[in-house]
């Protein structure tokens, strides 16, 4: 028994040199399968059974191809060899839609992952948000702290001028004029 050299690669079977574009011929299968797969087809098929029929049963019998003494055998073989064409043709679309699909479900399920990755991201990013806007100060919450903080300055104020009588008072040489002075400026910083 003799050894090939290269053992790692398949043994070419090129007994024909016969290249076809699969591509090609793939689309042409398509194209038959869709039209045999129409309503057009079967109305065209039926009327050509049909004058196939009525022709080689009531023409004279030397216009008669296809005898119905014979049980029209010709168009029993046409139509044989339209199956066996078909069949094939039609497996072959069905496996190219197999493909399509399958790489159209895979690119569908690519999406549906990003889709489903992104809503959690975004939905990661509201809730972020929410939580840092709950400590943001709402209009309302504003109007409150304002009146609040205007009483708080308020209060201040007047502890700052009970504070400044009180340091005149415990000043020995404070007199009333600076009393009075420091008492105005504190007036009209409120």
């Amino acid at each position: 028994m003799r050894r090939q050299q290269d053992l790692s690669a398949p043994r070419s079977t090129r007994r024909f040199d016969v290249q076809v574009d699969t591509d090609a011929f793939g689309s042409f299968a398509e194209s038959i399968a869709n039209f045999i797969g129409t309503a057009r087809f079967l109305v065209y098929q039926t009327v050509f059974i049909t004058f196939w029929i009525l022709h080689n049963t009531l023409a004279p019998d030397a216009l008669v191809f296809d005898p119905w003494s014979r049980g029209f055998t010709l168009l029993t073989l046409v139509l044989s060899i339209q199956a066996a064409y078909a069949a094939p043709l039609i497996l072959l679309a069905q496996s190219r839609q197999e493909r399509r699909d399958r790489v159209m479900a895979e690119v569908d399920r690519d999406v549906a992952e990003r889709t489903q990755s992104d809503t959690e991201f975004l939905a990661r990013e509201l809730a972020s948000v929410r939580v840092a806007m709950s400590d943001m100060v709402t209009g309302e919450n504003f109007d409150e702290r304002l009146e609040r903080l205007t009483d708080v300055m308020e209060t201040l104020g007047r502890q700052v001028e009970s504070l400044a009588a009180r340091i005149d008072v415990a000043e020995p040489g404070g007199n009333a004029a600076d009393t009075d002075a420091t008492s105005s400026t504190v007036a009209d910083a409120n």
